[in-house]
């Protein structure tokens, strides 16, 4: 007898002992060696779970890495043994968010599994925690595609949690190295400095706007000065930062929201109207896993540094705890071999 994570209800988790069910010609079970926890699984906790029926649960996990120990008749280019990422995004059931399958398990059943599609090559020789990280990685490197940024761009980071770093991460290896990072938790600014961000500081704390003209330069829109920033990114969802970027924010230049806004957040179009602003989002990962996969070898030890607290599996209700504090950044759950 196995287990899984469940949800049961509002702020009600638990490991549940858990019967994993017969694979069919189409699916692939993996031996789960590393799930980090994500923001997301915290958030379908404060609500009670996704697409919950009545009496039923919402498994969790979906940032997994492992090695195959069943493929199916019907499955091709996978065999057992394999060391593979999982891609919750492109699993039929929707691992970890909704569907009947959640990672946090010791052995999970992958349906309908595609080699190149829902599970992806782990690099050789790179361990399962890294692998791990490919994830949340590659939600923040859709972000990230989503800002068109380039080299010589100014650009502000709300947010320092994983995603934030993540996006901290990949902003600097793609050169643009002007970059300040905002947070509250003086944890994960420390964080966000040791990845090379240019400035880091509690935004609540300091006059931003003065701050960024010092760091950015200024601008003039009409008869308003603004800052310097050419692209800003919210992966911390406060309500104000969407109208304090307008209020500010210099002519054509871009901010994407990552972050999961549950009520809706006033915004001045007035001011925005002569910015010429451009407002989007960015969700999950569309293409952007297998360029993740390609870079996890060269930035191995810099995301390695992304992980601050590891828990074994029995511990993962504990890890849920840590990962909603402040001070940590991503929290890594470990299985045994």
């Amino acid at each position: 007898m196995g287990h899984v994570l469940n949800i049961h209800e509002v702020n009600d988790f638990r490991l549940d002992e858990y019967q994993r069910p017969e694979p069919g010609p189409e699916d692939v079970v993996v031996k789960v060696r590393a799930c980090g926890v994500c923001g997301s699984d915290l958030t379908y906790i404060k609500v009670g779970g996704i697409h919950r029926k009545p009496g039923g649960v919402t498994p969790l996990g979906h940032e997994a890495a492992g090695e195959v120990m069943y493929v199916g008749k019907e499955v091709e280019n996978l065999e057992v043994g394999q060391r593979v990422i999982i891609n919750p995004m492109n699993t039929p059931s929707y691992v970890g968010s909704g569907g009947p399958e959640g990672a946090f398990t010791e052995e999970l059943l992958v349906r309908g599994a595609k080699f190149g599609d829902s599970l992806l090559a782990i690099p050789e020789g790179l361990p399962y925690d890294i692998a791990a990280m490919t994830e949340p990685l590659a939600v923040a490197m859709h972000g990230v595609n989503r800002m068109q940024v380039k080299a010589g761009d100014k650009v502000v980071v709300f947010g320092c949690g994983p995603i934030g770093l993540g996006m901290i991460l990949w902003l600097l290896d793609r050169g643009i190295t002007d970059v300040v990072a905002l947070d509250l938790a003086p944890e994960r600014l420390e964080r966000a400095r040791a990845l090379g961000a240019r400035a880091a500081f509690d935004p609540t704390k300091e006059d931003l706007r003065a701050r960024l003209i010092e760091l950015h330069g200024k601008g003039r829109v009409f008869s308003r000065e603004t800052v310097g920033t050419d692209a800003w990114i919210d992966a911390a969802g406060a309500p104000n930062i969407v109208s304090d970027v307008v209020r500010m924010a210099k002519f054509q230049s871009r901010l994407v929201i990552t972050a999961a806004h549950s009520k809706p957040v006033p915004l001045d179009l007035g001011a925005m109207l002569t910015t010429e602003m451009n407002i989007t989002t960015a969700v999950g990962y569309p293409t952007e896993m297998p360029d993740v996969i390609a870079a996890l070898p060269r930035l191995r030890d810099k995301i390695a540094g992304l992980i601050s607290h590891r828990f074994p599996f029995d511990k993962v209700v504990e890890a849920f705890g840590v990962a909603a504090s402040p001070q940590s950044a991503k929290v890594m759950v470990e299985f045994k071999a």
